[in-house]
């Protein structure tokens, strides 16, 4: 921080200051920080975050500190040059796929090409039969072209089924013809595709010949399909005139991206724009043939899905980390029952009204850690073993490890976003007035954030996936009784069926694996009532919907516990300090019990706990909670966020909070360079500028 050149520079904030509180908060916990960070992230993360840094920081162009005064054309000018000069530093250095992605998220502005790297790419590499790939992939992985992926329109968005845009087959000119019939089959939000995409995989209605009467030929669809399409000239980078593509305008966050809108017009593309990995045409024949191989419907979705989780740990662990920091230093009020009112302030981290809001979150972001690479170890499972396929989506993956991934990524995308929303919400609410500021680091972070509980599939709508799929195991499983459980679902099912005349009331306050029984009891307990009510009494979908929304959040919250649970039951725990590793059951107590005090109800009616253990949940969170409360601070810095990353004034490892929140409103304020004209007599807004009415020339 530069010193301003004024009589401020001499002025330090009263005592206790924020670095010397943030010292005494490190110094008091034996939790080592390092060793858990190198647990969780592994040494080569750490390495690659630390040297990608070193490189990122010396460039001006990353520099964060002037970017949320600019425009939203200026933002996306600014998110265009970063994207560029990331691939140039990529071809530079050398880096590989993992280190543009650590470049990509310590940057944390989408740059315009995030869409081309992400799910163009996946799009591509998934769909295409081995000749489309050997022509497109090396374009796409040298950024001959940039692509986006367009799916998502005006009119329908989860309800892929609905989308309007047709690709008509004409066996005259063997050419597919792209058109959009309605207004409302408009592509919408599809990010790349505005300004920069020269190129897009469009999803569109396959339509085909089924014969004419008299001079009218009769299509019939077969669903949506994939095309590769390109929308801009490769040298003045103009659209035809057949196609209408533009950036959509301002929206709650990434400003920089420009999501789109494109319609066609009649557009015609060759035979071979037909991305033909599962569906094949004929040119000669016009014969329509479909893979009948299941991997089909899931391997768009098994990436994008299976990493959410750790996303969602990612983002709400940095929310986190600003809050404890801050929440630790900030002091407010004497302690009532203290005779000494003259003494110092009570930290407001120690007021159990903010531990029961961020202590949980802090334990979450845990649970959703070893969730993620549960996930990420499922979706191995479903990969090629060939190098060359990279995440291709095996042939002869297992269907049920398939729909296993499926509906768990389904649940816990629900889930797991919805807790990091939230819990960015609930962080920048706990900090008070300056969690309202710029200085959070949180602004842009909540902005960003709040679209991920809507794409890639509505959180409420998708959860019936999930319902859809434990119905069936549950059917499967009363009609044969005896046959072997294939899963983990399975299992707790099965012994739910077996054990549910006596309600077995799991001793959670005692028996951390009872925690476990106990929310595995309860998400089977809701399956069966979900297939009695549905398959038995034969109930109407739609009216089942908010049942089935309880059972997902229900079978979602119990991976996560089990998950969390295996982990701190794991013996790669071993290496771990003793302190540390009671600190990780301790979060793994304190996530699973208030998880169930806010579920109560189901616990209670499922039999799953007694009444008088439920009584007693609120007494051993708030005991769990002090236990945590010394480790809090050595905690977060285990998640080793940077500084750079953060950009918060309040979230600073060194504790200079005041310091930097003056620094910021003082120095760096562009606003307060500037010297305004208040008379309301004069049109003139600058000082001396004689800018009158200047600025509506930008209305």
């Amino acid at each position: 921080m530069a010193a301003p050149s004024d009589f401020t520079r001499r002025l330090k904030p009263a005592p206790p200051d924020g670095a010397t509180t943030i010292n005494q908060e490190r110094e008091q916990s034996d939790v080592d920080a390092d060793q858990l960070g190198q647990y969780l992230h592994g040494k080569i993360y750490l390495q690659r975050q630390q040297r990608i840094l070193a490189i990122i920081i010396k460039e001006k162009l990353f520099d964060k500190s002037q970017q949320a005064n600019l425009s939203r054309p200026d933002r996306y000018k600014l998110g265009l040059a970063r994207g560029k000069r990331l691939r140039q530093l990529q071809d530079f250095h050398g880096w590989d796929d993992e280190d543009f992605l650590m470049a990509e998220y310590l940057v944390d502005d989408v740059q315009p090409y995030h869409l081309h790297i992400s799910l163009f790419t996946a799009a591509i590499r998934e769909q295409s039969n081995d000749e489309q790939r050997e022509y497109w992939m090396p374009k796409v992985a040298s950024w001959e072209i940039v692509g986006a992926y367009a799916q998502t329109e005006l009119g329908h968005g989860s309800n892929v089924r609905g989308i309007e845009t047709q690709a008509r087959w004409d066996p005259q000119s063997q050419q597919f013809i792209l058109h959009s019939p309605y207004l409302t089959a408009s592509k919408w939000w599809n990010g790349t595709l505005g300004r920069t995409a020269t190129h897009a995989v469009v999803i569109a209605q396959l339509m085909l010949p089924e014969g004419s009467d008299g001079s009218d030929v009769k299509y019939k669809s077969h669903g949506p399909h994939p095309f590769i399409v390109q929308v801009r000239d490769m040298r003045t980078h103009q659209p035809p005139n057949s196609i209408i593509v533009g950036d959509i305008g301002p929206k709650y966050g990434y400003a920089p991206m420009d999501n789109a809108y494109m319609l066609f017009d009649h557009h015609r593309i060759p035979h071979s724009a037909l991305l033909s990995r599962y569906s094949k045409l004929d040119p000669h024949t016009g014969a329509y043939t479909k893979s009948k191989n299941p991997s089909s419907l899931y391997g768009q979705l098994t990436r994008g899905r299976s990493v959410i989780a750790m996303h969602a740990r990612l983002v709400l662990a940095r929310a986190v980390t600003v809050a404890v920091r801050y929440l630790s230093i900030r002091r407010q009020f004497h302690d009532r029952d203290n005779p000494d009112k003259e003494g110092t302030e009570t930290s407001v981290l120690d007021y159990p009204t903010v531990q029961i809001r961020i202590l949980p979150l802090l334990a979450t972001t845990f649970a959703l850690h070893f969730s993620g690479l549960a996930m990420r170890q499922l979706y191995e499972r479903t990969r090629n073993s060939s190098a060359s396929d990279g995440d291709r989506v095996s042939e002869n993956a297992d269907l049920a490890t398939l729909t296993e991934l499926h509906s768990t990524s389904a649940g816990l995308k629900s889930l797991t976003t919805e807790l990091a929303a939230n819990g960015i919400e609930t962080c920048r609410r706990a900090m008070g007035g300056h969690g309202y500021g710029g200085g959070t680091g949180l602004v842009q972070l909540n902005a960003d954030y709040l679209s991920k509980p809507t794409v890639e599939g509505d959180n409420w709508m998708i959860t019936q996936q999930v319902a859809q799929y434990l119905i069936k195991k549950v059917k499967e499983r009363a009609h044969s009784l005896k046959s072997q459980a294939l899963n983990k679902t399975e299992e707790h099912l099965k012994d739910y069926l077996y054990s549910r005349v006596r309600e077995p009331k799991f001793r959670v306050l005692e028996d951390n694996e009872a925690i476990v029984q106990a929310f595995n009891w309860r998400m089977s307990w809701l399956a069966f009532r979900a297939y009695d009510a549905r398959e038995v009494l034969g109930r109407p979908w739609n009216s089942l919907l908010i049942e089935f929304h309880k059972l997902s959040r229900a079978y979602s919250q119990a991976m996560l516990v089990s998950n969390f649970y295996a982990a701190i039951s794991s013996s790669t725990m071993g290496p771990l300090a003793p302190t540390t590793r009671r600190a990780l059951t301790d979060l793994f107590r304190l996530f699973a019990l208030h998880t169930m005090d806010t579920e109560a109800r189901e616990f209670q009616n499922s039999g799953a706990v007694s009444s008088d253990t439920l009584d007693q949940l609120s007494d051993t969170v708030l005991a769990l909670m002090s236990k945590i409360r010394p480790h809090a601070v050595k905690l977060v810095d285990a998640w080793a966020l940077p500084d750079y990353l953060l950009d918060s004034a309040l979230g600073r490892y060194d504790g200079r909070v005041y310091e930097d929140l003056f620094h910021r409103a003082h120095v760096l304020n562009p606003l307060n360079k500037v010297t305004f004209n208040p008379d309301y007599r004069s049109n003139e807004i600058v000082m001396g500028s004689g800018d009158a009415g200047r600025i509506q020339a930008k209305l």
